[in-house]
């Protein structure tokens, strides 16, 4: 698949990319991503909920009234799950949702979520964004002639750029991540992914499977 490349400015530089099949034009595994977002989502638990059970609760361990004569169900303890302020039985105590995932998986998740943008026409390759201070209004410039201001943009650098960063900080709905470190919630979120063009090599480098490597 060829890319029309754009300039900082959203022009037409005049030229295209061709893009590495082996990333961007596999067969989505649906199965897959959902795994890999499970993992992701799950990850951004905190897991710090806790209950008092019944050895922690402050009440007196002394029994309630005498065992016999009362008419009363026999009690033990105030403590006891089944009255009212006692302690809980089985209550979440902390603890980590991680899920483990393969590696192979997880590169198969982000190409398979690069290659559903690819598909559905969502992508969009920029020469160099080069900014050389932050500027807001430039990069907004910059969607306006790619025609996605107000969308979802996901801008994926070649390495890590304070600038451009900066830049986005103001802009309501637009993030910056370098290439490497994309994930793929954040391309499955985002409306459009505009990738820096030495970005793609990252990519390869980064994505590389059993398809790459043959």
């Amino acid at each position: 698949m060829e890319l029309q490349v754009y300039t900082i400015d959203g022009s037409e530089a005049g030229r295209t990319v061709t893009l590495d099949e082996t990333i961007f034009g596999v067969e989505p595994n649906d199965h897959v991503l959902w795994l890999d977002v499970r993992r992701i989502q799950a990850a951004g638990r905190q897991g710090t909920h806790k209950v008092k059970e019944r050895g922690e609760n402050a009440h007196s361990t002394r029994k309630l009234y005498r065992q016999k004569g009362t008419g009363n169900a026999r009690a033990g303890s105030a403590k006891s799950p089944i009255r009212k302020s006692g302690g809980t039985t089985f209550g979440p105590r902390p603890r980590t949702y991680g899920i483990k995932l393969n590696k192979k998986t997880r590169q198969l998740a982000r190409r398979s979520a690069l290659s559903y943008k690819a598909q559905l026409g969502a992508l969009r390759v920029v020469d160099a964004f080069g900014f050389d201070a932050p500027s807001s209004s430039r990069l907004t410039g910059l969607l306006d002639g790619l025609e996605l201001n107000g969308k979802k943009v996901l801008l994926l650098t070649a390495g890590h750029d304070t600038a451009l960063y900066r830049s986005s900080r103001n802009l309501r709905g637009v993030s910056v991540r370098e290439a490497r470190n994309a994930s793929s919630v954040e391309l499955l979120n985002a409306a459009t992914v505009v990738v820096e063009e030495g970005a793609l090599e990252v990519l390869r480098e980064t994505l590389a499977g059993p398809a790459a490597a043959e």
